[in-house]
């Protein structure tokens, strides 16, 4: 069996090229996306936009893997992937982003980050600082350099 890019969880709406739809779509599963939306989509599972894809909207999933094009607001609760062909204008909020070469993105993005620590993070106890470990310069006194 041909491993795919997603999960098939065995419940899939699909939006087939050459489908226009206005409107909401709101399931459990996964959504594919290779026609064209204007309007929302809310999965807590996969939505998948195809080459052929265009969503006009808000898009709220668990995760989003695009190689279409996209102009909306998206909330992903685990990941968003941009595939090579991907096109997306506005808004990313999710904890992982990633984007292929080639992919496109204009807009904001938002990966929970408020604030940094003040202070470097400590190693854990396994894990030494090699910086402490360097050796000391040491100068001789009295000896000729080997030249």
């Amino acid at each position: 069996m041909k491993k795919t890019g997603y999960m098939d969880d065995g419940n899939i709406t699909l939006l087939a090229k050459g489908v226009e739809l206005k409107g909401e779509i709101k399931v459990e599963g996964t959504v594919r996306i290779d026609g064209r939306l204007e309007g929302d989509v809310q999965t807590k599972g996969q939505v998948i936009v195809g080459e052929d894809g265009l969503v006009k909207g808000t898009i709220s999933a668990g995760t989003l893997i695009s190689s279409g094009r996209i102009k909306a607001t998206v909330t992903a609760t685990e990941r968003i992937e941009l595939l090579k062909t991907a096109v997306l204008i506005g808004e990313m909020h999710c904890p992982v982003i990633s984007m292929e070469a080639g992919a496109k993105f204009q807009g904001v993005s938002d990966m929970g980050v408020t604030a940094w620590p003040d202070e470097a993070p400590r190693l854990p106890g396994n894990v030494r600082d090699m910086a402490q470990h360097r050796g000391k310069a040491v100068a001789l006194i009295g000896k000729e350099p080997d030249l």
